[in-house]
């Protein structure tokens, strides 16, 4: 039990598909990773603690301010004015600014296209060269039959959310149109009787 709580402490509630990157060496100590849309920093426990220099953007005020409290107590030499309040689309930091950009569960809440290719845009553009996103979003792969159109790209789903969804060669024609490779091929889970999450990793060349 106490090695469960400790594996706990050290990596938090991280996305298992993130940690799949760590493991495999793609998100190395000192790069500057970006949390776009970071929430409360579920994802940035290990990274805090590891010392990567650590950035993250919300919109949500709130959500900001437990992500600047954890970064106090886990990386407390990082400024806190790493941590700010922003759209995606209009993040307050530079171009090419991150070796990696990590973009989970946030495009799914784009309200059209429009706003999901200035949410894109907006991600991309503070990527450096080589560097790699990271992204998880809802889609209708694996669950075309089971979901409701209510406009353009806006379904209802399964589980009573609505969401915006990408699918397969949507998001192929995505990477070749910002000059990106994929560097794993798209992983799909289909919740039962919920959503479709797809994982979408890209390369910036």
């Amino acid at each position: 039990m106490n090695h469960l709580f400790s594996l706990a402490e050290q990596f938090g509630a991280i996305d298992i598909y993130l940690f799949d990157q760590l493991l495999r060496g793609r998100i190395e100590p000192g790069m500057r990773v970006l949390d776009a849309g970071c929430g409360a920093g579920r994802n940035l426990v290990y990274l805090l603690q590891a010392g990567y220099e650590v950035f993250g953007v919300d919109m949500d005020p709130d959500a900001v301010e437990s992500t600047r409290e954890l970064a106090k107590q886990l990386a407390p030499s990082l400024p806190v004015g790493n941590f700010r309040v922003g759209a995606i689309e209009s993040m307050p930091f530079p171009e090419a600014f991150a070796d990696v950009v990590l973009s989970n569960a946030v495009l799914h809440f784009a309200r059209d296209d429009e706003h999901f290719d200035a949410m894109l845009r907006g991600t991309w553009r503070v990527l450096k060269p080589g560097g790699m996103l990271f992204c998880r979003l809802a889609s209708s792969i694996g669950i075309e039959s089971q979901i409701e159109r209510l406009s353009g790209r806006r379904y209802l789903l399964p589980d009573g959310s609505e969401r915006y969804l990408v699918d397969e060669a949507q998001l192929m024609k995505i990477t070749s149109k910002l000059g990106g490779e994929l560097l794993d091929p798209l992983k799909t889970t289909v919740v039962q009787g919920q959503r479709s999450m797809t994982t979408w990793v890209v390369e910036r060349r």
